[in-house]
């Protein structure tokens, strides 16, 4: 029982009662006002709890995601119902076009998606959904159908988006990342010539606080770049992108992604496949790009000036997934996570950015507020590294914020007040996968 006084078997059918709220018949949205279509990384985080429930429906959930890549091997971080409105959401599909721009980047003809992408957190989650329950993954031929799909989606990503030639994927827009509005961007988005006010309509704002969502200004710098991506037809060798950095959150998912390919390809009997060997790069451009030993996380890299960004954000936490990481890296990020910049005072979730930094807000976006799926990501990580006593804390502190807050989107870690969205779909998701892994 949480200190709201919510018991586990509640809490789980409750967390159960939000994925089946928000599920459409073949995927689930984040939100039924705020979120009205299938997200990418929402998705695999949504498997990751749905496999605990029915392994089927979360097979069901990536394939549809799949289902929308392109042939270039992008998996879009949208891919739009066309039953929905279209002023249900900005950018909507008429503004991406990707059926008509993004053609010569191979966007299928239908369903409409965005064009640009999310952290790769695909291939984890398929390979959990697969160990859930082997037996209907092999009745459904799931893993058959998905391992080329990802190999293809990790080989754009390692090849198409080096754009900094140091062996790390490059992002080339804040939402790709998934910390759309974090202090990290903000030094690459100062030389971006924000979009006009008259020429696009917020229509985020019709379900959220404008204390809790990004600027108008950085909302004019997103629309300018995915306009600018859009007219390029979305190519990544034609495009020159005014926006490029290499963050460590999205690049450490791709090293354990790679390590779930492997172990995928074995499963499948093709033991001679790379991921092992690209998994081990990843890590050591990682480490050799990213880590900043003064700091004691991981930073950004602004390929634009081709430094690194004085902000310390989870983003440079998330590494602690990674599993072949030097000691010393893992005692620092433990140590930086544990510290008074990452340990709120309200929740043991942790801070989106720096509680002493100078960005700090508590409410909006990921300038501050605490994030669930970062929370997770963590967690895993410690357990990755056998810091079994922080992960379980970690674990404890989430479940009561999940109860508490109703499943909310994130909350103030100052003050642990629910924000955003509420029955957010990757919150309950991930609460059943806490809640059926032992806390050890």
């Amino acid at each position: 029982m949480d200190r709201a006084g919510v018991p586990a078997p509640a809490l789980r059918r409750g967390a159960a009662r939000v994925l089946a709220d928000n599920w459409t018949g073949a995927s689930t949205v984040p939100s039924r006002t705020l979120y009205p279509h299938q997200w990418s990384w929402d998705s695999a985080f949504v498997a990751i709890g749905l496999r605990h429930l029915r392994a089927d429906r979360a097979q069901r959930e990536l394939e549809s995601l799949l289902a929308a890549q392109w042939a270039d091997g992008r998996i879009p971080h949208i891919v739009f119902n066309p039953a929905v409105p279209e002023d249900a959401y900005f950018p909507s599909p008429d503004f991406w076009r990707s059926s008509r721009a993004g053609r010569p980047a191979g966007a299928p003809a239908a369903p409409e998606t965005s064009g640009i992408v999310q952290p790769p957190v695909h291939a984890l989650a398929a390979w959990l959904v697969h160990v859930a329950d082997p037996a209907e993954s092999h009745r459904r031929g799931f893993l058959a159908h998905a391992y080329p799909r990802l190999t293809a989606w990790h080989d754009y990503l390692l090849t198409r988006r080096d754009l900094g030639g140091g062996g790390l994927a490059a992002v080339v827009h804040p939402w790709e990342p998934g910390t759309d509005n974090s202090p990290c961007w903000d030094r690459a988005l100062a030389r971006v010539e924000p979009a006009p006010p008259g020429t696009f309509r917020r229509a985020d704002l019709a379900h959220g606080h404008p204390h809790d969502r990004p600027t108008d200004l950085d909302y004019g710098r997103y629309v300018r770049l995915a306009a600018d991506y859009r007219e390029a037809g979305y190519d990544d060798r034609a495009a020159r992108p005014a926006f490029a950095v290499e963050d460590p959150c999205f690049n450490a998912l791709l090293a354990v992604g790679e390590h779930a390919l492997a172990a995928m390809a074995r499963a499948l009997g093709r033991a001679d496949a790379p991921h092992t060997a690209r998994a081990a790069a990843l890590t050591r451009n990682l480490v050799a790009r990213l880590w900043d030993a003064g700091a004691g996380l991981f930073r950004v890299r602004d390929l634009g000036t081709d430094t690194l960004v004085d902000e310390r954000a989870v983003t440079g936490l998330v590494p602690l997934l990674v599993p072949d990481l030097p000691a010393d890296v893992t005692g620092a990020l433990r140590r930086t996570l544990t510290g008074p910049g990452f340990a709120a005072p309200a929740t043991r979730l942790v801070p989106s950015y720096d509680l002493t930094g100078p960005a700090f807000d508590p409410q909006r976006y990921w300038r501050g507020p605490a994030w669930f799926n970062t929370a997770w990501l963590i967690h895993r990580g410690l357990r990755t590294h056998g810091l079994d006593a922080d992960a379980a804390r970690l674990r404890r502190g989430f479940l009561t914020e999940a109860g508490r807050s109703r499943f909310a989107e994130y909350v103030d870690p100052v003050t642990g007040a629910a924000r955003g969205a509420r029955h957010f779909s990757w919150t309950a998701a991930l609460t059943l996968d806490l809640l059926s892994t032992s806390p050890r």
